[in-house]
């Protein structure tokens, strides 16, 4: 699975100094600098280096500094890892090349160059804000299958867990959770419901989605009490 390469390259790009966080804004992986404004390194995650991961990258490259492309180490270092045209066609985009062995160790085959200039400002400042925004690192680099946990759906448990012991006002949700207002008047889950101006309770699909993704107990003070 392409979720076994995320942690060695996790922590390859942390003892560099990057915050590095998986599937942000698409990418199998995003890591920041703590400059301001910071560095911004993707990575993208294959089984094997190919011309697949070479096309995920360019698509990537407008919107970040650094790109790494990152595969298994072939059973035999015979791959394309070994491959010169495959190493220059990487140093020519101006990618940089991580192979990951058996044990989990990461071998650098192609540095990428000194930052470059910045060509698609806004895409890179919306994985900046999801990075950020999201707490911790709750979703591994290279996952297809699972809903990617973002801030927003983290966001939406949390008003989610302050509903479970009953009806709330928006305002008391506020102070804790900024985005309670737009999230649940929005309902894009299909968590949420209205009991009346301004008051909202949890829906059967909202109790399923705590049961799935547990979250810590929502403080009475932040989230207020429940509406009698």
């Amino acid at each position: 699975m392409e979720t076994a390469l995320y942690l060695p390259v996790k922590r390859f790009l942390e003892k560099l100094g990057f915050t590095v966080k998986g599937e942000v804004g698409g990418c199998d992986l995003v890591a920041l600098s703590g400059d301001d404004p910071p560095i911004v390194v993707i990575g993208e995650l294959k089984l094997s280096f190919n011309l697949e991961l070479v096309l995920q990258a360019v698509d990537r490259a407008g919107a970040c500094d650094e790109v790494w492309l990152a595969a298994k180490m072939s059973t035999r270092g015979k791959g394309r890892e070994s491959d010169a045209r495959y190493r220059d066609l990487c140093r020519r985009l101006g990618f940089g090349m991580l192979a990951i062995t058996s044990s989990g160790d990461v071998e650098v085959i192609v540095k990428p160059p000194t930052a470059g200039p910045r060509r698609d400002p806004k895409k890179r400042s919306r994985l900046v804000t999801e990075h950020r925004r999201r707490k911790g690192d709750p979703a591994l680099g290279g996952s297809t299958r699972a809903p990617i946990m973002t801030a927003y759906r983290q966001q939406a448990l949390a008003c989610a867990e302050a509903l479970v012991r009953g009806p709330r006002r928006l305002r008391d949700l506020r102070p804790g959770i900024p985005d309670a207002p737009k999230i649940l008047q929005h309902n894009v889950y299909g968590w949420f419901d209205r009991a009346e101006r301004g008051i909202y309770v949890l829906t059967d699909a909202g109790h399923a989605a705590l049961k799935r993704w547990p979250q810590q107990p929502v403080d009475a003070a932040s989230a207020g009490e429940p509406v009698p």
